[in-house]
């Protein structure tokens, strides 16, 4: 169904007609990039933190952050993004990604905790939810580079395993992230993102691919995960 321009279709609480939306994509990663301008400064400034190792790690992550959202706006995402969306967002990125820095520094504990077995596992969770989510999101754009795939729903790659594969992905990353902080405040970031995902977004994103694709998503839907490869 074509949307005027007047009555865009909003569905998760955000608009899922494709645009280019070149101003407000740009205002997005300029907002990201004075974030990391903060984080960086945290991590690289004249501060004695109780866990530098820690502090940088956890730049390291939002760095990594960065440049996948840098991708994702400018190569990945097609539907359009508004000047309050980008606002909005970009002052969580700010929360989470200052704030897991800091905690991670020591900010509230002010004692060390050396890097450990655990977080060679965190590092890995980072890593891999950062493949999940990308790789999975430049798979379907290779897919839909090809003109014969036009106006159909891809179901391949990484989404053989998952519907949502890519929200996945960023619970794992974000659990993660949040591990490498040593601060049980964290774990509210991954929580709520998944909540998030599972009874907002997922729902309603759902709602939409049914009524773009038809029968082609409800076929899929049937056979496939929904959030958790093969499990949920």
């Amino acid at each position: 169904m074509t949307q005027s321009p007047h009555s865009p279709e909003k569905r998760s609480g955000v608009i899922r007609d494709h645009e280019i939306s070149t101003a407000p994509k740009s205002a997005f990663a300029v907002l990201h990039l004075m974030v990391m301008g903060i984080c960086t400064y945290l991590a690289f400034g004249s501060f004695e933190w109780a866990n530098m190792p820690r502090a940088l790690l956890l730049w390291a992550c939002a760095a990594l952050y960065f440049l996948r959202h840098i991708l994702t706006l400018f190569v990945l995402l097609k539907r359009r993004v508004e000047f309050g969306e980008a606002i909005g967002l970009s002052l969580f990125i700010a929360v989470f990604e200052i704030g897991f820095l800091l905690l991670g520094a020591g900010v509230l504990s002010g004692t060390p905790a050396p890097l450990g077995g655990i977080d060679v596992f965190a590092i890995a969770l980072v890593l891999i939810g950062s493949y999940l989510n990308t790789g999975s999101e430049l798979q379907r754009h290779r897919w839909k580079q090809d003109p014969a795939n036009a106006g159909k729903c891809y179901t391949g790659g990484l989404f053989r395993t998952s519907m949502h594969i890519n929200y996945f992905g960023d619970t794992v990353l974000f659990t993660g992230w949040a591990m490498l902080t040593t601060s049980w405040i964290a774990a509210i970031v991954p929580i709520g993102i998944t909540l998030g995902f599972v009874f907002y977004h997922i729902p309603g994103l759902d709602a939409y691919l049914a009524d773009r694709y038809g029968d082609a998503f409800k076929e899929y839907a049937a056979r496939t995960a929904k959030f958790v490869p093969f499990i949920y």
